[in-house]
């Protein structure tokens, strides 16, 4: 029998038409996904095996929950804001997207709001077609030999500064993973953000919306910008304080902004609203006749793919192995994500190159799934969105080298996955292997041997061998509240380095860490959080 999938969102003609030449089942109701309890009737009786959607359909628990048959969700975008996705994943859901079908629509218009503000133009246009002639009023800038700042220099940052050096513009890029050799690359000028801030006559941003980014524009940092800079946000809402840009508008600091997102959508209302050269669009980075049609055609090859083949393409919460390797994978790709996590939550200065070593068992198995969990953990501390088949891509676009090497058992496990990052300051390792139960665990951090267990909250710390490590550590988190459920020590040599991995119950607060700072024993303590 004939696979069978839904579109609920308005979805081309020529992609639907895709299903029916691949021999899918499909029925074409594009209206259906802005009525929810439609929708779930409609996949509860349907027996529906795939679900095509855009931003109007919300995939939530109630409505997984009647989708019985359901395999897969794929949207027709990047943003997966409106699909439960561990609930898809407690129900043994896909949910996949098209992350880069948009990149050059969203770039573009980041350049067209650039020229917008630059020029005063929607201004412009109200008081021309209102009969005035304000000739003198409204008195622009070129773009021409300015500096350009981009935070964020990805897939849609480096096409916005290709298009910038285009207009003959000074280029000056911020992005924690963007590497010298793809700055070279690009042609773009590498630099630190408050470098950014003070140097560049035009700010555009192209990053994701995580807790390290959120408010990256915010008062403190508005205020370290040159007098006179205009902000372009087509990216993410919530990535600027809203408010405090206002503020530095109205002081005259800020001579324009353009923002196609805000911190709340639909924007009926924002302290930017009605400001002098400020332009405003609804959220139309991808809207255009060519971006949509290409995330549309992408969403109906990847769900034919899946539910033809078994390929899974894109996937945000599944790597991309088949059925029989998961069962065999699935706590190997746990454990090279921990492994990425952990270099990832320590590293803050861009990484250079990353190698990772497979033994025994390890390297027997998908090495490709296994080299992409472990970027995968590398890079999601800084962005949240990326999964195994986008942690490639991100790192290629970031000029990371990446490389991996195969060997027969060499130790006393049947197996192992060791990684080694490099930076320009500092080299980090750590290796990790799953033992008999099914459980990851690390079994080496700085070529000190230990045997920790991994849990979702963890704290570790660096010291010089030295009585009293144990007590300072056990009475600090005694005395503040913190639980300890597991323990790990390890020492390279005696009164040489040592490094102690808490299995804790919760998230060790800031005053805590502090706390243990003070007391002088410690040179790194560090929060860690894993997915388990």
């Amino acid at each position: 029998m004939a696979p069978k999938v839904l579109v609920s969102d308005a979805l081309s003609e020529s992609a639907v038409q895709i299903f029916r030449d691949r021999g899918v089942e499909v029925d074409f109701e594009p209206k259906l996904g802005k009525d929810k309890d439609a929708l779930i009737a409609k996949l509860r009786d349907g027996g529906y095996e795939g679900l095509a959607i855009r931003s109007a359909t919300k995939v939530t628990q109630d409505v997984l929950d009647a989708a019985t048959e359901l395999k897969v969700v794929a949207r027709a975008g990047i943003g997966v804001d409106n699909v439960d996705i561990p609930a898809a994943s407690q129900k043994g859901v896909i949910v996949m997207n098209t992350p880069f079908g948009n990149s050059i629509t969203t770039a573009e218009h980041a350049i067209a709001m650039m020229f917008a503000v630059a020029r005063q133009i929607p201004e412009a246009d109200a008081s021309t077609q209102a009969g005035k002639w304000e000739k003198s009023k409204f008195m622009g800038v070129e773009l021409t030999a300015k500096t350009l700042g981009v935070i964020g220099c990805g897939n849609i940052g480096s096409i916005a500064a290709d298009r910038a050096k285009g207009l003959r513009m000074k280029v000056i890029a911020f992005d924690p993973f963007l590497s010298q050799e793809r700055a070279d690359k690009l042609g773009v000028e590498k630099v630190e953000l408050d470098e950014l801030l003070a140097r560049a006559d035009f700010i555009t941003l192209h990053v994701p919306l995580t807790d390290k980014t959120r408010g990256i524009l915010n008062a403190e940092n508005l205020a370290k910008t040159k007098k006179g800079v205009r902000i372009i946000n087509c990216a993410r809402g919530g990535l600027v304080d809203e408010a405090a840009l206002a503020e530095a508008i109205k002081s005259g600091h800020v001579a324009g902004a353009a923002f196609d997102v805000f911190e709340v959508e639909p924007a009926k209302d924002s302290p930017l609203f009605g400001l002098p050269n400020v332009v405003c669009t609804p959220h139309l980075g991808a809207s255009t006749t060519e971006a949509q049609e290409n995330v549309a055609l992408q969403v109906a090859e990847q769900i034919s793919d899946y539910l033809l083949t078994g390929a899974v393409t894109n996937a945000l919460n599944m790597p991309s192995v088949t059925a029989e390797e998961a069962k065999v994978m699935g706590p190997w790709i746990k454990l090279a994500e921990h492994l990425g996590a952990f270099v990832g939550q320590m590293t803050e200065e861009p990484i250079k190159e990353i190698n990772v070593t497979l033994d025994g068992v390890a390297s027997k198995m998908n090495v490709k799934a296994l080299d992409c969990a472990v970027l995968a953990g590398l890079m999601k501390p800084q962005n949240a969105e990326i999964n195994m088949v986008s942690a490639p891509i991100v790192a290629k676009d970031r000029g990371i080298k990446s490389s991996t090497t195969t060997q027969d058992k060499t130790g006393v496990f049947d197996g192992y996955i060791k990684i080694v990052v490099k930076t320009d300051k500092r080299e980090r390792s750590i290796a990790g292997t799953v033992f008999s139960d099914g459980k990851p665990r690390f079994i080496q951090i700085k070529g000190i041997t230990i045997d920790a267990e991994i849990g979702e909250h963890m704290l570790y710390t660096t010291n010089k061998d030295v009585p009293g490590i144990i007590g300072t550590l056990g009475r600090t988190l005694g005395e503040m509240g913190v639980n300890i459920a597991n323990f790990t020590l390890g020492r390279n040599q005696q009164g040489g380095d040592a490094i102690a991995l808490l299995y804790v119950d919760a998230e060790v607060p800031a005053n805590v860490r502090k706390a243990l700072s003070d007391t002088g024993m410690f040179q790194n303590v560090s929060a860690l959080q894993f997915a388990i």
